[in-house]
């Protein structure tokens, strides 16, 4: 019974997708977000920029409204991000001066065991140079 089910709406399917493929499914925000990326914009519009950072009004005597739930959010978002960037460029610097600390090391070591193998002793040290060169 559903294998004759799905024939019939298998057909129905297969129109509907040939006839539907003008159609465009990607959600509304990422419209426009590669033009606006290249023209240095943000890639939404409600990212920062003018209209999301500055107050949307102002008191009549000219002082300042208070900021927004939305920008304070933001503000603090950022001043997280910045904080964690800080901390991870922190930790790669030590990380870089500990990989370089290592390197100087085995090098000295390996410096070390040349300066310490065996030397030849004997009638090596007294033959006089190869006068054929």
């Amino acid at each position: 019974m559903a294998s004759c089910t799905m024939r019939k709406l298998g057909s129905q399917l297969t129109k509907f997708a040939l006839a539907s493929r003008s159609f465009h499914c990607s959600s509304a925000d990422k419209a426009g977000g590669d033009w606006r990326l290249k023209h240095a914009l943000p890639r939404n519009g409600s990212d920062y920029g003018p209209i999301t950072d500055l107050p949307d009004w102002s008191f009549a005597d000219g002082r300042p409204a208070p900021p927004m739930k939305g920008y304070v959010r933001r503000q603090e978002r950022n001043i997280e991000l910045a904080r964690r960037i800080a901390m991870l460029s922190s930790e790669m610097d030590r990380g870089i001066e500990k990989w370089a600390a290592r390197q100087r090391e085995r090098e000295q070591q390996a410096e070390e065991k040349r300066r310490n193998r065996l030397q030849p002793k004997g009638d090596l040290l007294r033959q006089p140079p190869n006068k054929s060169e």
